[in-house]
């Protein structure tokens, strides 16, 4: 029996549909009030058992009987707000799971972490598995709470938990309507890209960083599981790309005009500070933060070519996933 939490997600959800495709059992962990969505027809060939990783007592039972664990659930959200329950969802979530595959004697934990828990240095070449956390301002409270859930990951190995780790770079791919990288791509095809009212036709960010499609992630979480060597890290990232190039090549696919500017820093943190100001007044969530805008206007490289030797990965290129995300918002996906 395999374990996926965080299964009716992006990710997970991707990584169910594999694992079906592969045979064997699988068992989700999901709250109730989870949209099976995503999981479409695969929600009636697998075992539910709900719960929540911030609930210990369901994390436990539903790991009992099982073989290996894909961690998947996981908070992804910017401002501050959001703070506390990236740790509880995040670090706490994390601990009890692995303290769950210790008690039931899991055979092997896949964690997915993210490069954001290497931290982002002001300045650096090309970050890999050997990187080692930087105190910078661009380390969000996302980035802290998974490099503490990577360090609970360890914490297990070291009581004698067979874990490794793969560490998706920015995930794309046909998604939740509303949600993650699959917003952004909703956003551009609207006309709605930040700061759009002040240049028309939106700005794209300065800096670049490294992709991934999704159903890559999840083939790459379960190489992990046949070939990762126990306690390491594994970075899953296809291509870095400056978000010029990331937008017009999303663009081209769908079909409409990419912003013609790029924005100077100065305007991101602007923008991301006008954003939190008018979430906080209107209780709203901001599609722009002070976070999410330090982050955009650096460019930061990413190596994912161990996972290509030591475990098969392959990795798709973007454009191909442009495509994707675009055929399935034309379907209705992001209607």
């Amino acid at each position: 029996m395999t374990l996926v939490t965080g299964a009716t997600g992006f990710v997970g959800s991707a990584l169910v549909r594999q694992l079906l495709a592969a045979g064997g059992p699988v068992r989700v962990l999901r709250r109730e009030s989870s949209s099976l969505d995503l999981l479409g027809a695969s929600a009636g060939r697998v075992e539910h058992a709900v719960g929540d990783v911030t609930d210990a007592e369901s994390v436990y039972r539903a790991a009992e009987g099982v073989e290996t664990v894909y961690h998947v659930a996981a908070t992804v959200a910017f401002g501050r707000r959001a703070r506390a329950r990236l740790r509880a969802v995040n670090v706490g979530g994390t601990a009890n799971v692995v303290n769950a595959a210790l008690a039931a004697g899991v055979g092997r934990l896949v964690h997915t972490s993210s490069i954001a828990a290497l931290g982002r240095p002001a300045r650096a070449g090309v970050l890999d598995e050997t990187a080692t956390w930087t105190r910078s301002r661009l380390n969000t409270a996302y980035a802290v709470s998974k490099r503490d859930a990577e360090r609970e990951v360890l914490r297990g190995v070291a009581e004698g938990l067979d874990a490794v780790i793969a560490s998706p770079a920015l995930v794309f791919g046909p998604g939740r309507p509303g949600e993650g990288t699959t917003a952004l791509a909703q956003r551009l095809a609207a006309g709605r890209m930040p700061l759009t009212s002040v240049v028309p036709g939106g700005v794209a960010p300065p800096g670049a960083t490294a992709v991934v499609d999704v159903e890559d992630v999840a083939a790459g979480l379960r190489a992990a599981r046949a070939r990762g060597a126990t306690g390491e890290r594994y970075l899953l990232a296809a291509e870095n790309l400056p978000w010029t190039e990331i937008l017009v090549t999303l663009a081209a696919a769908l079909g409409v005009e990419a912003p013609t500017r790029t924005a100077p820093p100065w305007l991101l943190t602007a923008g991301g500070v006008l954003g939190e100001t008018w979430a906080a007044a209107t209780g709203s969530e901001p599609d722009l933060t002070l976070e999410t805008a330090r982050n955009a206007a650096a460019a930061v490289r990413y190596d994912g070519s161990r996972a290509e030797r030591q475990l098969g990965v392959t990795y798709r290129p973007f454009s191909e996933t442009a495509r994707r995300i675009a055929a399935a918002l034309a379907d209705g996906l992001g209607a």
